[in-house]
C-alpha cells in the first residue's frame, strides 16, 4: 500500500518505518514558521492512503500549547490564535497509513518586533567624533542571527563607523510575555561636509521566509553652514530690497 503525508507548514520528514514506497512532498518545504505575537497561523497536515484499514493522521504537541486541532482521516488542521511566546515550540503530525507510520515536523517561532526604534542622541552635531546609540525596543528574538541594526547613509550602510557595545535588557514586563530592548552602539567619525542624505538607524529582523526593517532619522546640525546660509539669505533680501525700492 502507499501512503503519502503533506504538511502545509514546513515540516521535516521523519520516516518511521523507512520502508515507505512513496515519500511526503513538503509544501512549502520550510522547517521553521514565524508567526508574529499576538497574531494568527493555521497549519495543515494531509494524509494520501491508499490503503483503507483506518488511516489517521493528527497534530500533536512537545511540551507546548498545542492550538485548536480539527482533524479527520486524511487531514489535520492546527489554529494558532492570539500567539504568546508559551506557544512557540515543535508541532509533530502523525499519521498512520495501515502498517506504516509518518512523522512530519514543523518549529513554530513566536516574534515580536514593532515600530518602536529609539535613538541617541537625538540630533548629530556635525565636526565631532560622538558616540551614537540605536535601540529596538518589545523586540524578541534577540540574537544577532535574527535581529540586527545598522546605520544608514541614504540607502547604504555608513562607512568608516567603530561598532561598540550590544546591550540587551529586559522590558518592563507587561503581561505573560517577557520582551527584550536591544541597543547598539557606535563611535561616529565627523560628519565635514553637509549633505542632502538623511542617516537612519535601520533594525531588521531576519527570520526563516520572513525578512522586515524599520527606520529612524537622526538629523544632523551643520552648525557653522546654517549661520552662514542664514547670512546669506540676508544679503540677498537687502539687495532685493534695494532693487525693488520705487525711484523718488
Amino acid at each position: 500500500w502507499g501512503s503519502t503525508l503533506h504538511c502545509l507548514a514546513a515540516p521535516s520528514l521523519i520516516p518511521k518505518p523507512a520502508k515507505l514506497r512513496h515519500k511526503p512532498h513538503p509544501e512549502p518545504p520550510d522547517s521553521v514558521v514565524a508567526v508574529s505575537l499576538g497574531g494568527s497561523q493555521q497549519l495543515t497536515c494531509r494524509l494520501a492512503c491508499a490503503d483503507p484499514r483506518n488511516p489517521m493522521v493528527q497534530w500533536r504537541g512537545l511540551d507546548t500549547s498545542l492550538g485548536t486541532v480539527r482533524s479527520d482521516a486524511r487531514s489535520s488542521v492546527l489554529s494558532v490564535h492570539n500567539a504568546s511566546l508559551s506557544e512557540a515550540g515543535t508541532r509533530v503530525c502523525v499519521g498512520s497509513c495501515g502498517t506504516d507510520t509518518l512523522l512530519r515536523t514543523v518549529k513554530l517561532l513566536v516574534f515580536a518586533f514593532p515600530d518602536q526604534l529609539t535613538v541617541s542622541p537625538v540630533t548629530l552635531v556635525a565636526r565631532r567624533d560622538q558616540e551614537v546609540a540605536c535601540t529596538a525596543h518589545n523586540v524578541t528574538p534577540a540574537n544577532p542571527e535574527a535581529l540586527s541594526l545598522s546605520l544608514l547613509l541614504g540607502d547604504q550602510e555608513l562607512e568608516g563607523v567603530q561598532a561598540l557595545d550590544w546591550d540587551v535588557e529586559e522590558e518592563p514586563q507587561q503581561g505573560e510575555d517577557q520582551l527584550l530592548r536591544v541597543t547598539q552602539r557606535w563611535l561616529l567619525p565627523p560628519l565635514e561636509t553637509p549633505t542632502p542624505l538623511t542617516l537612519h538607524c535601520r533594525a531588521t529582523m531576519n527570520l526563516p521566509g520572513l525578512r522586515l526593517s524599520h527606520r529612524r532619522a537622526i538629523p544632523a546640525l551643520w552648525t557653522g553652514s546654517l549661520v552662514l546660509g542664514l547670512l546669506f539669505l540676508g544679503f540677498l533680501a537687502h539687495r532685493l530690497r534695494k532693487r525693488c525700492r520705487p525711484a523718488q
